[in-house]
């Protein structure tokens, strides 16, 4: 399998790097990761369940209180959801009188909202007077929490006090551009040893702080260990990828996870299909995760988009154009299709217009509704339009359809456009500059 992986120009200068040796102590409990609010999560997700008047109201609620935007408020709500505002007002309450910032709290809630439904006097007050009583201040509780605020949600004080500093440390260092001081201030002798070594391998590359503390946090293991690590690595190097974007961390994600066998298994999936080896790769590179779904994964996905109305050629083509196609199960792309279909649009339409635009059959029924109905049935736009221009589905409804509508209905009112719509491509395709001026 690595005879098949193209090396960069980056290996040499990442040789010098892998082989940096620090000892250091970042945690002495290994599962210190683990989340306190796991009861509450879960009873947070049966409320969930019970039906939109949580999920309402907790949208209601973010938007009014963190002045967050609807579309974001109902992807936070998507993972907690709550029926009344004592317990969150709560949390915002005791996080405001610890000198958090809007903004702060803002960022805090997105990145982790299971806040929100933790207990705030037994169980984050506590958390946050024992760093204080560590000597933090109040603007560094503040900035380290709003970068990494799952610590919050770690167990055991000696757990928390030992992230905290690791953390700082790491802040710490990267505003003086020393990082190297961090391998200096902590004991040696430590289990995390490779942890850390990777971490400042890492870093050196120029993986910056936010992705560095995702890994540190996340579930996977990418970062502890040390044969498996430096090898991909050497892959995700030599394929070309910024260790500056989201995407190297992803690859790097995805290459750790998966053994040759399983990536050897994945490529003959593909080529079963047509795709070659450099296709394959150039796939990995637009999309990571491309390589990551099973086998059985990628044939039902295929399968079903045959079974749609699409030929092999067809599916290839929204493979390439849309790799993340294969994020939507069997299920939900036949659905998507059904959804479509109950809207008035024949059979070879969705195919048209998963065709020019795959992303259409990863998009809820509720939104592709609404957003169906308001341009044919508000601005009489004919349904056949939305099949020449699916790209509209992709458009959001608050910052762009309605606004650049209400413009259009207000002219044509005005009898300064005519009694004749313009082309929806014309009023939504473009950028707010060229829309103004036209």
């Amino acid at each position: 399998m690595c005879s098949l992986i193209p090396h960069g120009k980056r290996l040499v200068q990442f040789q010098k790097w892998c082989n940096l040796s620090v000892t250091v102590n970042l945690f002495q409990n290994g599962s210190a990761f683990s989340n306190s609010f796991s009861s509450v999560a879960s009873s947070a997700d049966v409320r969930s369940r019970d039906g939109r008047k949580g999920n309402n109201f907790t949208v209601s609620y973010l938007v009014d209180s963190l002045g967050l935007t609807t579309k974001l408020a109902e992807s936070i709500s998507s993972k907690v959801s709550f029926e009344n505002k004592g317990n969150p007002d709560s949390v915002l309450n005791l996080l405001r009188s610890h000198g958090f910032t809007v903004s702060q709290i803002s960022s805090i809630i997105t990145d982790y909202p299971l806040l929100l439904i933790a207990d705030a006097e037994s169980s984050l007050g506590p958390k946050l007077k024992l760093l204080q009583s560590k000597g933090a201040s109040s603007s560094e509780l503040t900035e380290i929490v709003s970068k990494v605020p799952k610590i919050l949600a770690m167990k055991g004080d000696k757990s928390i006090s030992r992230y905290y500093d690791i953390v700082k440390e790491i802040v710490e260092a990267d505003k003086s551009s020393k990082f190297e001081k961090l391998c200096h201030s902590l004991p040696e002798g430590s289990k995390q040893e490779n942890k850390i070594r990777n971490v400042l391998v890492l870093r050196e590359l120029g993986v910056p702080q936010r992705l560095l503390f995702s890994l540190l946090i996340s579930n996977h293991h990418v970062c502890c260990g040390k044969e498996k690590f430096e090898e991909s690595l050497k892959k995700v190097v030599g394929m070309g990828f910024d260790p500056t974007t989201p995407k190297f961390v992803e690859a790097l994600c995805i290459v750790y996870g998966l053994s040759d066998k399983r990536l050897e298994e994945n490529f003959n999936v593909y080529k079963r299909f047509g795709l070659t080896v450099n296709d394959i790769w150039e796939l990995f590179k637009k999309c990571p995760a491309f390589l990551g779904y099973s086998e059985n994964r990628i044939i039902q996905t295929f399968e079903a988009l045959k079974r749609c109305g699409l030929c092999e050629d067809e599916v290839l083509s929204v493979f390439k154009k849309y790799p993340l196609c294969l994020r939507a199960s069997e299920q939900q792309i036949l659905n998507s299709m059904e959804t479509f279909i109950g809207l008035g649009f024949s059979r070879d339409e969705f195919v048209m217009m998963v065709k020019c635009y795959p992303q259409c059959i990863g998009y809820s029924a509720e939104m592709v509704k609404k957003k169906t109905e308001f341009v044919v049935k508000k601005m009489n736009w004919p349904l056949k339009v939305m099949t020449l221009f699916p790209q509209v589905l992709g458009y959001s409804m608050e910052k762009r359809i309605v606004p650049r509508c209400n413009v259009i209905k207000a002219l044509m009112s005005k009898g300064s456009l005519g009694s004749e719509l313009p082309p929806m491509a014309s009023v939504l395709a473009c950028t707010d500059q060229t829309f103004l001026n036209r």
